[in-house]
């Protein structure tokens, strides 16, 4: 090898610029770099090997989290919405679906993609944006606290998630939803058990439904000042049984639950 084609010979700036643009080293780089002595060298490539291996692992994750879809394509559907739901265990506040179709053959968008629970709201934030702006189709389906109030939360959650499916265009021909069979769709589907966390459609609807969600609340704390709708999203935290002790009801919140004098809920 050349002097000038070996890293060994390179300074610590141009290894770094080289190192950052490199998707993957040759054994004779990688030699070379492990026998080089400048610390400044060895930090660079623990950070190189240290990021090679996130972004497999990132592989890794995206071929298990898309098993699921890969399955039922086989069996020849194309157009594969996941379904999920966020809100079901909020005081106030409604129940918000979301049916997301994800574009076939963009895979290397989605390595991010998680169970919306595992990820930061800024993460969300960002996935929501590129799934939105990327999939093939989404759709959200909103159920109020006044209806949640008349049918329960389990029939509103199911109402919709049936309801984000049918917003969809193109429809789906398949349906992947997290846990229930949604009823009345003349499509097929699967239910899956944590699927939010196992499926990659499901997955991406539950980011879009959380972050749909949040958004909502955040409005509402404007609307009813006081409750702090914009830090617990309605979930009854201390905060939000104070506050409901303190001010009452707002029109957003469920009155199916039922409250102690402290106002702690004892069932639903």
């Amino acid at each position: 090898m050349k002097n000038n084609n070996n890293l060994s010979f390179w300074n610590i700036d141009k290894i770094k610029v080289y190192l950052e643009r490199l998707e993957e080293l040759s054994p004779a780089e990688l030699h070379a770099l492990k026998n080089d002595k400048r610390k400044g060298v060895q930090k660079l490539l623990s950070r190189y090997l240290r990021r090679r291996e996130e972004a497999l692992a990132a592989k890794k994750h995206l071929h298990t989290m898309m098993m699921m879809e890969e399955a039922v394509q086989k069996k020849g559907y194309r157009w594969i919405a996941g379904v999920d739901e966020a809100g079901r265990g909020p005081l106030a506040g409604p129940v918000v679906a979301a049916a997301v179709i994800l574009q076939p053959g963009e895979e290397s968008l989605w390595e991010e993609i998680n169970d919306s629970k595992q990820l930061s709201p800024a993460k969300r934030e960002k996935l929501y944006r590129v799934i939105t702006s990327r999939a093939a189709a989404f759709a959200v389906g909103v159920v109020n606290a006044a209806l949640i109030d008349q049918i329960n939360i389990y029939r509103a959650s199911l109402e919709a998630m049936s309801l984000a499916v049918r917003q969809l265009w193109p429809q789906p021909d398949y349906v992947l939803s997290d846990a229930f069979t949604l009823p009345g769709l003349d499509i097929p589907q699967a239910a899956v058990k944590h699927g939010d966390a196992l499926c990659l459609s499901i997955a991406a609807a539950s980011i879009v439904a959380k972050v749909t969600r949040d958004r909502i609340m955040e409005s509402y704390d404007r609307d009813y000042p006081g409750y702090g709708f914009a830090r617990h999203k309605g979930y009854p935290t201390p905060e939000h049984k104070a506050a409901i002790n303190e001010l009452g009801f707002s029109p957003i919140h469920r009155r199916t639950f039922k409250y102690d004098g402290q106002g702690e809920e004892i069932n639903s």
